[in-house]
């Protein structure tokens, strides 16, 4: 049987893909985080279904409960909240699912970034303006940066930077950020993406921090930071252009 990890999305449950259902809809076992994945989903599995939350499970503990469910012949939804491809913990999962031998498939999401450039309405990457989008987050007493990796090295780069986990470090993002990008930069939080009780939090650098405890955002947030939020005038992209040279098939 095969362990099925499946990028739930960023919260709207409507927002899973069509293959995730799908393939939800399908397995006898289903493990969820409880505290990010919309219940909605579980709607989606099987009326008899076992359903097994994993908010206050230890890592040994769900890799249990997944290779139990294979040695009992059952195909598992593994349920992750945005696209298991980033900010996941489904490295280690897959480590523990190889020594153990259980086949296992990732099923892509929608990630929180794409959700939160959504509901702002905006393009990450703009012709001239900027080409590149650094995903990252800041060190916490539980995880540290790898070298090289923190904020203000990568801050250096100029480049729109998304920040996952750190709402409650907005503080210190601003400060690490503001040397290089400037007070005026654009910036944005955004909360609960795609959520009814979704928060959006727009202003410059050097004001996000207070807008953002004004509103009480601590967690379930990203921050993104970049010229482009801002972008206006630039030149249209070569894609669309008249100019460019189209051959006829």
């Amino acid at each position: 049987m095969t362990v099925y990890f499946i990028g739930a999305g960023p919260g709207a449950a409507d927002l899973i893909t069509v293959r995730g259902a799908r393939t939800l809809g399908a397995c006898r076992v289903c493990l969820y985080a409880g505290s990010l994945v919309p219940r909605e989903l579980l709607a989606e599995c099987p009326p008899d279904a076992r359903l097994v939350d994993t908010a206050q499970l230890t890592l040994d503990e769900i890799t249990a409960e997944l290779v139990r469910a294979h040695e009992q012949g059952h195909d598992v939804a593994r349920l992750h909240s945005g696209d298991p491809s980033v900010f996941s913990a489904v490295a280690e999962q897959m480590r523990r699912l190889d020594a153990a031998g259980v086949p296992y498939e990732v099923v892509p999401g929608v990630p929180a970034f794409a959700a939160a450039a959504a509901s702002l309405k905006r393009e990450l990457t703009v012709p001239t303006v900027g080409q590149t989008v650094i995903l990252t987050r800041v060190a916490q007493r539980a995880t540290a940066m790898p070298e090289g990796e923190d904020l203000v090295t990568l801050g250096r780069s100029g480049a729109l930077i998304v920040l996952h986990l750190a709402a409650g470090y907005v503080d210190r993002v601003v400060d690490e950020l503001l040397p290089h990008y400037g007070a005026d930069c654009p910036a944005a939080v955004v909360a609960y993406a795609s959520r009814p009780d979704e928060v959006i939090i727009r202003g410059t650098l050097d004001e996000i921090a207070a807008k953002t405890k004004e509103a009480g955002v601590l967690r379930t947030a990203v921050i993104i930071v970049g010229r482009t939020l801002g972008a206006e005038g630039f030149r249209d992209s070569h894609l669309y252009s008249a100019e460019r040279e189209r051959h006829v098939c």
